[in-house]
Order: structure tokens, then sequence, then C-alpha cells
């Protein structure tokens, strides 16, 4: 197969754990053209990937809160003009949600999800042909399966993201070694408190690491501030906003990565920064950071962990021993 198009648009964790299926693609079916439909939020991440040739950047989650007013039309008909622009050997719808099914069965070419047993939507008239998955699986493995069941190879050994980006070098960050707290995330349940921030963040200060504190929305900001104004004079840095671009470039700068579970923590270990996922509310067996590299999870859908045992892991991980043994030896 020559000409391949991948339908994952949101969110950006998901994204995320879409990347290592374009690798397999790549290893099995060398010279294939990966294609690939995706929120215009998150459209930079599949254009890190080398194996990826076109993204095509919608937004559906925009488009359904307007779809009566004239502009969304003609975005979504240019959307179209361009996805159908090239017909496809292999359509593979790997959300399988309804709006996700919609995209696929717009485009041209041999469409494949998953069965109605494998997706949460009865989306079955909507493929050429479906495929069982068994949930179990995390959802990387997951991806990674459906795409090989409907091109026709196995996939095999650890997942590899295939991404890497330029390192940041703003001129806010902060000259020592840094870590990066990401603390925010779309869902209440999913956040640390704030207290055990706080001893976290005095345990990192004292190894010799500033904190950088990123935010997206205002909330977000405030929190940030609350977290740096408890800390010791200097020990963090509160940034602009940033584009998901440059917090990219921010992480693939930093010595590790101490997220909950939200979209940039996965985004952190797919760029192989030493990265812990701190869980609390949903089960890491299944959406948890997940790669061969320098990354771990703690806790479980029903007990976040405490700061001395994600201080532990970062010490497991290497970032913290070897930071401290460096300063203790100055």
């Amino acid at each position: 197969m020559r000409n391949i198009l991948l339908i994952k648009t949101s969110s950006l964790g998901d994204v995320v754990h879409n990347l290592p299926a374009v690798s397999d693609i790549g290893r099995a079916l060398g010279g294939a053209n990966v294609d690939w439909a995706v929120e215009r939020a998150f459209a930079g991440i599949p254009a890190l990937h080398p194996g990826v040739r076109t993204v095509f950047p919608c937004e559906l989650r925009r488009w359904r809160h307007t779809w009566f007013a004239a502009q969304t039309r003609l975005e979504w008909r240019a959307f179209l003009a361009e996805l159908r622009s090239e017909r496809y050997d292999a359509i593979i719808d790997t959300q399988g949600l309804l709006k996700s099914a919609i995209l696929a069965r717009a485009a041209r070419g041999q469409r494949y999800g998953l069965d109605w047993q494998s997706s949460r939507e009865p989306l079955r008239l909507l493929y050429d042909r479906t495929f069982s998955v068994p949930w179990d699986l995390h959802a990387v493995e997951r991806n990674r399966r459906l795409c090989a069941l409907a091109l026709g190879y196995a996939p095999t050994g650890a997942p590899a993201y295939g991404i890497s980006c330029e390192p940041s070098c703003a001129a806010w960050l902060p000259s020592r070694p840094f870590l990066v707290l990401l603390h925010a995330t779309s869902h209440p349940r999913k956040l640390w408190w704030e207290e055990s921030w706080i001893e976290l963040g005095r345990q990192a200060h004292a190894a010799g690491f500033v904190l950088v504190l990123p935010w997206g929305v205002e909330s977000e900001r405030e929190r940030s501030v609350r977290l740096a104004h408890r800390l010791p004079r200097a020990a963090a840095v509160v940034p602009p906003r940033l584009e998901l671009s440059e917090l990219a470039r921010v992480l693939a700068a930093s010595a590790g990565v101490l997220g909950v579970d939200t979209g940039l923590t996965h985004l952190a270990a797919a760029l192989g920064v030493p990265t812990v996922g701190l869980y609390g509310a949903t089960d890491p067996r299944s959406t948890g950071v997940y790669n061969s590299g320098p990354a771990l999870n703690l806790g479980s859908r029903a007990r976040f962990p405490t700061s001395t045992e994600v201080w532990e892991a970062l010490c497991h991980l290497g970032v913290a021993s070897s930071r401290t043994s460096t300063r203790l030896g100055a």
C-alpha cells in the first residue's frame, strides 16, 4: 500500500498515543505515504513525525457549535476538498467515535475501523471493514494493533514515537537545570493536591533544580502563581502562556517532567524526557505514560501518590540522584 490516511483528531494525549503506529507503518511498509487528519490545536504533534507526509487540520470542536454559520460551512467545504484531493489505499480511523468515522467516510478510499465491541459507538456501517481490538490493551497498543490488522503486518517491539524537537533556549528559561511541573488538567478529579506540589517543589529546590510551572488558561496561571509564591525565593518560574510547539521545546530542554493525567505528560514521555505520571482518578494501565525509555506511572484509579513516592520515582529514573550528586560535589 502506498497512500494511507490516519484519523485521530483529539485529544492531545490520544494524538500522542497514535504516533507509534506511524513508526510501525514505516518499518513494515517502506515507502508508504502516511497522512493524518487531526484537530488544528494538535496539528503540530503529527507534524513532528518524519513519517507523516501531510497533516489535515480540522476544527470539529468549534464547527459543531457554529454549524449553521456561513463561515463554518465555507471552512468545512475547504477542509473536505483538501481531504478528498488524494485517493487512499487505506483510511484507518483509530479514534472510534462518530466524528472521526464521519471524516473517514468523507475521505476517498477503503475505510477501516474498530468493530462494535471494540469502540464506544456502533459505527460498522461507516467502514468497509472492522476489526476486534481488546479493550484491556494500552491505548498505544490498541492503535498499533488496529493499524497492523488493517494493513496486514504484525507490530513488533517496543513503541517508537519517532518524534523529536529542538530544545528551547527562550530568554526566560532558568540557567540551571530545571524540572517542568504539569499541574493542570481538564478534569478536576485528575488534579494533584497543591500541598503535595509544594512538598515536591521544596525537595526539588533543595536538590538544585529550578521549577517551571506552565499554564494554558487563567485558572491554571493563578495556580502556577500560588505554587511559585509558596516555594523558596527564585525556586520557580511561571512562564508566559506558551503555544504547544514552544511548550514541546521547553519539555525537550528540561531535566525531567512531573505531570498529572494530561496530554502534555504523554508528550514529554514521547520526546524521551524522563517523566513521572501522577494518577489518582484514572487507570494508568490503559492511559498512563507508555514508553520503554525513562518513564514511570504512580498511583491508581483510587489513590494518588505521595510527594515522597514521586521524588523517589524521580531518583529511580536517575534525574534527582544525578543532580544531587553533582550539586554536592560542586
